[in-house]
């Protein structure tokens, strides 16, 4: 689902975990093995649907030159998108498609895949493992996880201020 806020449920799972209800290792276990399962469905569909997609000539957006120019952007940065994609809410959801769209070798997408997920999940459930145990983020944990939606958030909303900047100044 690209608008949960996978993040901040991420930092919760840690905090209730700090209180003892949940072992955060088999935690971290579990939602490793979540996040691969939903990246490798969603990088199949694409890999089936993606080149069915693309047999029509007469369509604008999705022809063979994008879907060239796909296959080599996952060629040269697949593995940095598919890690760093996992910190970006939205693009974390459409990037293991795309790489299925693109081609990307699979044993190559499932590593950077694999480790993107312990990447993130260990960031945010240790995170609100550790954190979630002072009395601060415990009395205004809400504040905390509405600053975690605005911290992952941000660089999508810098790009977009940035990037009507830039385009306001060029033409």
């Amino acid at each position: 689902m690209p608008f949960l806020p996978g993040d901040s449920l991420l930092f919760m799972a840690g905090t209730v975990a700090a209180s003892g209800t949940i072992d955060v290792q088999w935690l971290i276990l579990l939602l490793i093995f979540a996040a691969s399962l939903g990246d490798n469905t969603n990088y199949w569909i694409g890999r089936y649907f993606g080149p069915k997609m693309f047999n029509r000539s007469d369509s604008n957006i999705l022809n063979f030159t994008h879907l060239r120019k796909t296959e080599e952007f996952y060629e040269r940065h697949g593995g940095k998108a598919i890690i760093f994609a996992r910190f970006l809410p939205i693009i974390r959801t459409f990037t293991p498609f795309v790489a299925g769209i693109g081609c990307m070798v699979y044993v190559r997408f499932f590593t950077c895949s694999l480790l993107g997920s312990i990447f993130w999940i260990n960031f945010f459930v240790i995170g609100g493992y550790f954190f979630g145990g002072l009395a601060i983020v415990r009395d205004n944990l809400t504040l905390f996880i509405f600053g975690i939606i605005f911290a992952s958030l941000l660089p999508g909303i810098i790009q977009l201020i940035f990037g009507r900047s830039k385009e306001s100044k060029s033409k």
